[in-house]
């Protein structure tokens, strides 16, 4: 059986995030979470997000409960994009400040974290890919 090439494959710490397959870019620098602090972190205690900044919170299988977020500590809204393991686009929210919880209708492996004009970009349905990042920030 061939495995399928995982969505982050090609990326390391940082990734650029388009639209697929038109290359829309969405982010220029997203920063993959994989690991359990990173994901706890997300953008929490920034001040602000630019709009080529965000944050990807990776996860190993298809979940509600795990994929969750909380607005805690982050004072600014965002652009909240649940992906399934291919990258397209399971559910979103335009999450508010300091809210307790945010979920997926649905069961999702990622989720995408934007500035808050990328949210009219992505519909339910959409699909991202994510390729290297530009190495300047």
């Amino acid at each position: 059986m061939t495995r399928k090439p995982d969505l982050l494959s090609a990326c390391g710490d940082m990734a650029a995030v388009r639209i697929a397959p038109s290359g829309g870019e969405l982010a220029r620098r997203v920063r993959i979470c994989r690991g359990f602090g990173g994901k706890l972190l997300g953008l929490m205690f920034r001040r602000s997000l630019p709009e080529t900044e965000g944050a990807l919170l990776a996860y190993d299988r298809p979940s509600i409960g795990m994929t969750s977020i909380h607005m805690f500590f982050v004072p600014f809204p965002l652009a909240v994009f649940w992906l399934d393991s291919r990258g397209t686009v399971v559910d979103r929210v335009m999450a508010l400040p300091w809210r307790p919880y945010y979920a997926s209708r649905v069961p999702a492996c990622h989720v995408l974290e934007l500035h808050p004009r990328a949210y009219d970009r992505l519909q339910i349905g959409d699909r991202v890919e994510f390729h290297e990042a530009d190495p300047r920030p």
